[in-house]
């Protein structure tokens, strides 16, 4: 197999069978499908279990979140990508040769992120890649803008895991998603370790996929995932920043930080918000920095550009 399509689940049923037969009905068909189940309790892994019997399905003893699924499914899988898809999702025809042919392309690109577009406004982008800005910031691309305006390939700071191929060999060299993260910014870490060492993260809008969004946690805004994001949100700076490029991102940051916790202040989330900065603070002490080499200098002076450069980029929504 060329693909292994890894699919974490966590209390999918509403979403998974739409899911799987999208997949099923692919003209491409060189690809394996891994169903990783985070012990759900509404029966989605019997689902998969009895009505999908060429699909491979692990079955975890807890909700380990989104990167130890991942990590499941890449240790099931021998294939030379990986292709993550969140089960809240529905690919169009088309959508994993897209993400095949685009990796193909270039020995360099780590990622490919598809044209990810919200299920209940098939005329806006959910996400067309993602980008990150020295104010500690990361967004998708595009987020709730007309798809028309997201039709031509980029270079992307990082790739949404919600649908997205990775090229296993360098995730191979730069380690596997970080389960400290559980959920969210666990692939803006990845495409972040991938572009300090020269790798490209690209967008392909041929790769169409359909996104209900926030499928397992059930509203954008939630403490549980303000807590969780905003936690591994330092986290993300502390690991992959070099100690003087965070003393240079140093106001720009402050801002950030600032800016997101009176935001959630006034909307009601404000102690969760900061009791995620509390354990970020401590999850920094916990885990380990990504090694600096000054053989990868001029990567970091590179990234460093496009967080300035992002910072005056327009914010979805």
């Amino acid at each position: 197999m060329e693909v292994s399509v890894i699919i974490p689940n966590y209390n999918g049923a509403e979403f998974i069978k739409d899911c799987l037969d999208s997949l099923l009905r692919q003209e491409y068909r060189d690809f394996e499908i891994i169903v990783v189940d985070n012990d759900s309790k509404d029966g989605s892994a019997d689902l998969v279990e009895k009505e999908y019997p060429s699909v491979r399905l692990k079955r975890l003893d807890q909700n380990y979140g989104f990167s130890r699924a991942v990590n499941e499914g890449l240790k099931m899988s021998k294939a030379p990508f990986a292709l993550l898809l969140n089960s809240d999702t529905i690919a169009e025809q088309g959508f994993v040769a897209a993400l095949v042919d685009t990796i193909q392309k270039d020995g360099r690109i780590f990622s490919v992120a598809s044209r990810m577009i919200q299920m209940k406004d098939k005329d806006r982008i959910d996400g067309a890649g993602d980008l990150y800005s020295a104010f500690g910031w990361a967004y998708a691309r595009g987020k709730g803008r007309k798809l028309k305006w997201y039709d031509k390939p980029a270079d992307v700071f990082s790739a949404c895991g919600g649908a997205a191929i990775y090229r296993r060999s360098i995730l191979d060299e730069i380690g596997w998603f970080d389960e400290f993260h559980f959920a969210y910014l666990e692939d803006t870490d990845i495409g972040y370790r991938a572009r300090i060492m020269g790798y490209r993260n690209v967008y392909c809008p041929d790769a169409k996929v359909y996104h209900v969004g926030s499928g397992a946690t059930g509203s954008r805004y939630n403490d549980f995932k303000i807590r969780i994001s905003a936690r591994n949100n330092m986290y993300l700076i502390m690991k992959n920043m070099p100690v003087l490029q965070i003393i240079l991102n140093l106001p720009f940051l402050l801002a950030g930080f600032s800016i997101k916790a009176l935001f959630f202040i006034l909307i009601g989330h404000g102690r969760a918000y900061l009791s995620g900065l509390k354990r970020g603070y401590i999850l920094c002490r916990e885990a380990r920095k990504f090694p600096y080499s000054s053989r990868n200098l001029k990567n970091y002076v590179r990234i460093q550009l496009e967080l300035w450069l992002n910072l005056f980029r327009r914010l979805p929504g």
